[in-house]
């Protein structure tokens, strides 16, 4: 029985699941990937988990957060994974987790290179903040969108699919192998970044490797060329900020549009502060610093220019 749990889990991190805990404890996805919205996009019925927390008042408009799960994954791990309920209770926003496509497990596909505004996880995200802004007081000038890997490379395309909507861009471990010639859109977009330099299945020097049809670019590079996009200043401003953890800001870039990258020391492929995953299979996690916390401050100094 072992020996078939460790296989599950080497089979799932081939197609990029860093989340093989709950296939390896044999509890029912279906139990788990609980949702309580949907909405047809596309012709097909896609799901969502919303958390509304209590203080919300209607006469107020109110930040949204997207959060987006890793491949092979669902909303519930995700919000497990990242607290992110919790960080709504303590500041007052909404935060919605969407699901990818997929049977059961699921997965954000960016295959749409070639009209990347029709790509259909795109028109679903645009459709849900549609659906949101219909039933809640939503600050169109506060939406922020931020992913766990799968769902960080995901967050990179809706900065260059709805810059037009989205105000800043949270990126946790991701899993981004969609070269920069592909976002035609130069708008600058504020973003906050967070890599394992150990991450086992998005190495943080980039490269090939076996759970990927496509090498992933080098995390600084990938840093550095948001930066680029952003028109900031050639050189990051360098720091430490906990014993294993160093920090790089570029400043000076248009429309205040900072590009921010927390590098974890010997940090694999986790959210830093959130609920951990397996370590053998994923590499550390690192309580140093809580990214979700990190993240909102980072969200809280931008917003988008009213037109």
């Amino acid at each position: 029985m072992n020996r078939r749990k460790i296989l599950i889990g080497a089979a799932l991190v081939i197609i990029g699941l860093p989340v093989a805990l709950v296939l390896i404890t044999a509890v029912s996805v279906s139990v788990l990937n609980r949702t309580n919205g949907a909405i047809i996009s596309s012709g097909q019925k896609r799901e969502y988990l919303l958390y509304v927390p209590r203080s919300y008042d209607r006469a107020k408009p109110t930040p949204l957060v997207i959060s987006m799960h890793g491949a092979m994954n669902w909303p519930a791990f995700q919000m497990n994974l990242t607290q992110w309920n919790k960080a709504a209770d303590e500041h007052g926003f909404i935060v919605v987790y969407p699901a990818g496509t997929g049977t059961g497990l699921k997965t954000w596909f960016m295959d749409g290179a070639r009209t990347p505004s029709r790509m259909p996880d795109v028109k679903f995200i645009s459709e849900l903040i549609d659906t949101l802004e219909a039933t809640y007081n939503i600050d169109p000038t506060r939406i922020y969108a931020n992913g766990m890997s799968n769902g960080g490379g995901m967050a990179f395309v809706l900065s260059c699919t709805l810059s037009h909507r989205i105000a800043a861009i949270g990126a946790v471990s991701a899993a981004q192998s969609l070269p920069w010639i592909w976002c035609a859109d130069s708008t600058p977009v504020p973003m906050i970044a967070f890599h394992g330099t150990a991450d086992p299945i998005v190495p943080y020097n980039g490269g090939k490797v076996w759970i990927a049809p496509e090498p992933f670019p080098s995390v600084p590079a990938w840093a550095a060329n948001w930066a680029q996009r952003n028109r900031c200043g050639p050189s990051p401003v360098e720091s430490v900020v906990a014993r294993n953890v160093t920090r790089a800001e570029y400043t000076n870039c248009a429309d205040d549009a900072t590009v921010v990258l927390y590098a974890v020391q010997g940090g694999g492929h986790q959210w830093p502060g959130g609920k951990p995953m397996p370590e053998w299979l994923v590499g550390r996690t690192s309580n140093s610093i809580d990214a979700t916390s990190l993240m909102w401050a980072f969200f809280l100094q931008h917003r988008l220019a009213r037109k």
